[in-house]
């Protein structure tokens, strides 16, 4: 199995995107752990340790206690429409910059040099198509997911050379059930499938993809 003998962490792991990731984890032989400030309501595939992803020292607390790792997969994030950009109020972009850029750097800060003094690992991220572009009232959340992109890229940059692969999924719309909620007209058989996404996640995170560096894969199942 692709992932037998490696350790992978993942934030935002007690929700519906971290879950699919996790079965998929563990379908390869994974050992799993989820990191999530939130315990779900449902058993959890994999390990829980509580933490504010947006507090640094609570992180730096909770990879003290992890310890070694090899993969990390930052599925940890949030979306929300909005105004026009004009009309955008702070409250609404420090909220899509803080859940999907300020987790991501707090985590990557902790993780990265840890990784680095093992000399391997994997660091997958979470993007979106979307943010390839703009589009009207999604300025704040594809702002955010454009700067989880381009970090992607930088760090891949830095830190390729050392035995790191830092890639990054960037899917469509996902089959959750507030999506189906939210969207009730629309047909999720044309989403993305949480476990599908979650095997993507795992390839980038096993020795197959040894030799992708800074990717930004398109994951848009049949939209």
């Amino acid at each position: 199995m692709a992932l037998t003998g490696k350790r992978i962490v993942i934030t935002g792991g007690a929700g519906i995107l971290g879950q699919g990731v996790a079965r998929a984890a563990q379908s390869q032989g994974a050992d799993i752990v989820l990191l999530d400030v939130v315990s779900g309501t449902t058993e959890l595939v994999g390990d829980l340790i509580q933490v504010d992803l947006a507090d640094s020292a609570s992180v730096h607390s909770c990879f003290t206690q992890i310890g070694d790792f090899d993969v990390l997969a930052n599925i940890a994030g949030g979306f929300a429409m909005g105004p026009a950009v004009y009309e955008t109020e702070d409250e609404l972009w420090d909220a899509m910059f803080s859940i999907n850029v300020t987790t991501l750097r707090r985590v990557l800060n902790e993780a990265v040099p840890r990784l680095l003094a093992r000399g391997r690992g994997s660091v997958i991220n979470v993007g979106a198509l979307g943010a390839l572009r703009g589009a009207p009232n999604m300025g704040a959340y594809l702002a955010s997911k454009s700067v989880v992109m381009r970090l992607t890229e930088s760090l891949s940059e830095e830190v390729k050379g050392e035995g790191i692969n830092v890639n990054a999924v960037l899917p469509t719309v996902i089959d959750t059930p507030r999506n189906r909620a939210d969207m009730p007209s629309a047909d999720p058989a044309a989403w993305v499938d949480p476990l599908d996404l979650g095997e993507v996640i795992c390839f980038l995170g096993s020795d197959a993809a040894k030799a992708v560096h800074g990717a930004l894969l398109p994951v848009s199942g049949l939209s």
